[in-house]
């Protein structure tokens, strides 16, 4: 991934909360920043406060607490200025269904306030760019999942926003067309030194879109750094089994045999174990001596998932 300058960040994200009615605590004091250019990742299951976050830096959730700031301006304060130089591709579609492609296209243009000699060549680039080209024409109900998808994030870019938010932008997406729209995500990073903040809760979204990934956890930031910067500690693969006995008891036996190190977690019965200096697959046999019977054991490469729930307990992955 790129590195980026923070100095100039493009997003400024301090103590920013917000709780709800009847005390909800949904985004709890969280501070980031975003350079210009990042692709920045807010990773969480659902309920973490990603999309109340979003909310909140697209101005459409209130701060209880805090401020944040799209290339200086305010979103509290100067909320018109910061939604004039941003865009953002909600989890619900905002597209009109009984219009074609292209009207939705021309009335958000018109809404933007993009140049009315501009419009029609914009909608072409757009269409085009984002295969399109031959439904433009057609009404909306018409078009598939995957392609409503994109023609949300194709309408969101006429306005050559400085910032983009995505908010779960797959969800909903069978693999094949999730694995497509990735794709244009990934080239947006090369046409243009837009910033893009992405709220997800797959994994390989993360590790293939995001430069850093801020990790959500009860409307906390618990870890932020790059992706690989966040594996690292777990080492190049981890051995994971599942046990018929007190799972505290069964990990605090695999370190005394000098197999799991302070790095492994239980949950449920369920133990993981970073393995460092051998293979993983050499533990088996130790494994079977200690006489912790398994269900299963298996060996695989860490994810984010295993980062999260060491650091929460709670699994990410839905």
């Amino acid at each position: 991934m790129t590195n980026h300058d923070l100095s100039q960040p493009s997003i400024t994200v301090r103590g920013l909360s917000k709780t709800w009615p009847g005390g909800v605590e949904a985004v709890k004091g969280i501070d980031f920043d975003v350079a210009s250019g990042e692709v920045f990742g807010l990773l969480g299951p659902n309920g973490a406060g990603k999309s109340t976050t979003i909310g909140m830096l697209t101005t459409t959730v209130v701060p209880t607490a805090g401020r944040a700031e799209l290339h200086g301006h305010d979103v509290a304060t100067d909320p018109i200025a910061a939604r004039a130089l941003s865009a953002v591709v909600f989890q619900d579609s905002g597209i009109d269904r009984a219009l074609s492609g292209r009207r939705n296209l021309e009335i958000h243009a018109r809404l933007w306030g993009v140049p009315a000699d501009a419009v029609g060549e914009r909608i072409i680039g757009r269409a085009s760019e984002f295969d399109l080209g031959d439904i433009i024409d057609r009404a909306v109900a018409t078009y598939s999942g995957g392609q409503r998808r994109r023609l949300d994030i194709a309408r969101a870019l006429l306005s050559e926003p400085q910032v983009l938010f995505l908010d779960e932008p797959t969800v909903g997406l069978d693999p094949r067309i999730r694995y497509e729209l990735l794709d244009l995500v990934a080239g947006l990073r090369a046409q243009s030194s837009m910033t893009v903040l992405l709220t997800t809760h797959y994994l390989d979204e993360a590790e293939r879109l995001c430069d850093r990934v801020a990790i959500m956890h009860a409307g906390a930031i618990v870890a932020l750094a790059p992706p690989a910067d966040l594996l690292a500690p777990l080492g190049r693969e981890v051995l994971e089994l599942r046990v018929d006995r007190e799972p505290t008891a069964a990990l605090d036996a695999l370190r005394v045999a000098g197999i799991a190190g302070a790095d492994a977690f239980a949950v449920g019965s369920t133990i993981t174990v970073p393995v460092h200096d051998r293979p993983a697959s050499e533990w088996a046999g130790t494994v079977a001596r200690l006489g912790l019977a398994s269900a299963a054991m298996s060996t695989r490469r860490p994810t984010l998932d295993d980062v999260y729930l060491r650091l929460t307990g709670d699994r990410l992955a839905a």
